[in-house]
């Protein structure tokens, strides 16, 4: 009968090749873990936990912390929101890893996720020049958080790359059908559905789809290294002249915005 029976499979889950996913989703956990031994609520915290562990308010991000286009990666809106996160960051980020290098991938996936809070600033402020022209429409900045924006840059990268022709020596044949399946769900899902950020999804795509393009065009003529320091210098400018940009809206609104954020600040006490 033993010789019958089928082989045992010992797979290991080879960390070693995905290390740096692994310390995103380390970081992202034990933050969320840190929060809740603070007393945060696991499953729907308050808008001041929120804000005072980082969160993005576009009026406080502007006028006063810009750092929050960063630290808003790092802050999940519930367990839920974490798991799911983390779980797509696990499916992606383990194979782009791999696929683009260490260094790309990070800088793929800090500037992604820098580029869907700023497209989610952006959005705030053309709804308060909105909210100026008729009063009594509903759009007032809203708190944003997590690592959607980067997720969907990585998700966004492994996208065009599977619409391409495969490299001679690309290291995964990415199933193009599931990708964009994915890719337009997600989008679909933030399009129809109220309280999900999808201009934090379709900024963090976009730069991935951009840092991708680059990345891959470089492998074609044999120049990695070079696509490597231009992929990651067009995204860090494009990110900044965004952000100088709506800064130059800003100007224009902070009279308002330090109204709204003094009503905020006196409602929530933070």
């Amino acid at each position: 009968m033993a010789e019958l029976s089928p082989p045992l499979i010992q797979k290991k889950i080879e960390v070693q090749l995905w290390w740096l996913t692994a310390v995103f989703i380390a970081i992202n956990v034990g933050l969320f873990l840190w929060q809740a031994l603070t007393g945060v609520n696991i499953s729907s915290p308050s808008l001041v936990d929120a804000i005072h562990w980082g969160a993005d308010y576009a009026p406080l991000t502007f006028l006063e912390e810009p750092a929050r286009l960063f630290t808003s990666m790092f802050f999940h809106f519930g367990m839920i929101h974490l798991v799911l996160n983390m779980w797509a960051l696990y499916i992606f980020g383990s194979v782009a890893e791999q696929l683009f290098g260490r260094i790309y991938y990070l800088g793929l996936y800090i500037l992604a996720g820098l580029m869907g809070s700023l497209l989610s600033g952006f959005i705030d402020i053309q709804n308060t020049f909105e909210l100026l022209q008729h009063p009594d429409a509903a759009l007032f900045p809203r708190v944003s958080a997590g690592a959607s924006g980067a997720v969907m840059g990585i998700g966004g990268a492994l996208t065009l790359l599977s619409l391409l022709p495969v490299l001679a020596r690309q290291a995964f044949i990415l199933d193009k059908k599931t990708l964009v399946m994915v890719m337009v769900i997600n989008l679909m899902i933030g399009f129809t559905m109220s309280g999900i950020n999808n201009a934090a999804h379709l900024g963090g795509l976009l730069m991935g789809a951009v840092l991708a393009g680059i990345w891959y065009i470089g492998q074609r003529l044999q120049r990695p290294n070079l696509a490597l320091i231009l992929g990651l210098a067009l995204g860090t400018i494009g990110c900044y002249l965004f952000y100088a940009y709506c800064m130059q809206q800003v100007v224009i609104l902070e009279p308002v915005w330090r109204e709204i954020l003094a009503a905020m600040r006196a409602q929530l006490h933070f």
